[in-house]
């Protein structure tokens, strides 16, 4: 093995080597290989069915591979992750009514080690509803309880599994920046999300899985610059006359009436529209996102 490679892998934060979970007539996670460097962001995406809560479930020992390795810092994981990993599941059970305050600090007392409270609460900004009801929260006020409860024992790695499904935009947004403000403090997080918005601003790197095994893996800049050479234009159907349907384009949306076009020419392209009685007045170009090359590797087609 060339040594560069060996720095590398004694680097990582968590390594997963040659992983396997079968059960029954299914191969869930079929033999991936993946390292994390620490103080990053690491997104796992996937579609249903694609093995990414699988994976997921064995990096935070939940479940038990079939085969194959997870390593942290370099040994096999064991007691020291358990003491060292925080976990915001996507649904946790509290108990009935105590408050954001009583949940802290019931949670800190099951660690050697804790954060203090008002560090804390100062993290996820729990300032305003200490003493509220945990059942009386908003979404996002939960969601912040929540990673508060995964930072508890000053976690080196922190798994968030879709924790920002439900929110609205602003509490999104929010969210998002408690996330960085952690990597900010030499964290290392672990992000599941459908979100490829959410994936593209938080994650340094991310892994695509389908059928439980790897497609893709790199940071989401360089993953589209090695998919995509081209850019898309949408314009409004009313604004794209018979004549300029000579442009291969599709319909994205029927409903709105969205056409869109890709092209690698945009220049080329607009002199053609033009040229055909199309009007440019809402006509949009945009680069390829991560949403474009999540469907491209996996399909469109819906999921069970």
């Amino acid at each position: 093995m060339e040594t560069g490679v060996i720095k590398q892998m004694t680097q990582a934060i968590l390594e997963v080597r040659n992983l396997h979970k079968h059960y029954p007539g299914v191969n869930a996670v079929n033999g991936i290989d993946f390292a994390v460097r620490p103080g990053i962001c690491f997104g796992l995406l996937g579609p249903n069915g694609a093995g990414k809560t699988t994976t997921i479930e064995m990096l935070e020992g939940i479940i038990k591979p079939t085969s194959g390795e997870i390593r942290y810092k370099g040994e096999l994981q064991g007691a020291r992750f358990r003491q060292e990993a925080g976990i915001q599941f996507q649904s946790t059970a509290l108990q009935d009514f105590l408050t954001v305050r009583e949940n802290l600090k019931f949670f800190s007392s099951l660690y050697p080690h804790s954060l203090p409270l008002d560090e804390l609460v100062a993290i996820c900004r729990l300032e305003d509803y200490l003493d509220r009801d945990a059942s009386k929260l908003s979404g996002g006020q939960r969601q912040r309880m929540l990673l508060a409860l995964a930072l508890v024992n000053d976690p080196d790695v922190v798994f968030l599994d879709e924790p920002t499904t439900g929110l609205d935009p602003q509490a999104r947004l929010n969210f998002w920046e408690l996330v960085n403000n952690i990597k900010a403090r030499h964290k290392t997080v672990l992000l599941t999300t459908h979100y490829m918005e959410e994936a593209y601003n938080l994650c340094d790197e991310i892994v695509i899985m389908d059928h439980g095994k790897i497609i893709a893996h790199g940071s989401p800049d360089t993953l589209l610059a090695t998919h995509f050479q081209d850019v898309i234009i949408e314009l409004p159907e009313r604004d794209f006359p018979e004549a300029a349907k000579i442009i291969p384009h599709r319909y994205l949306d029927k409903v709105t009436g969205t056409v869109e076009i890709i092209t690698q020419d945009v220049n080329a392209t607009l002199g053609l529209l033009i040229q055909h009685g199309a009007s440019l007045a809402g006509l949009q170009v945009r680069p390829r996102t991560l949403e474009d090359l999540f469907l491209a590797l996996t399909g469109k087609e819906l999921r069970a």
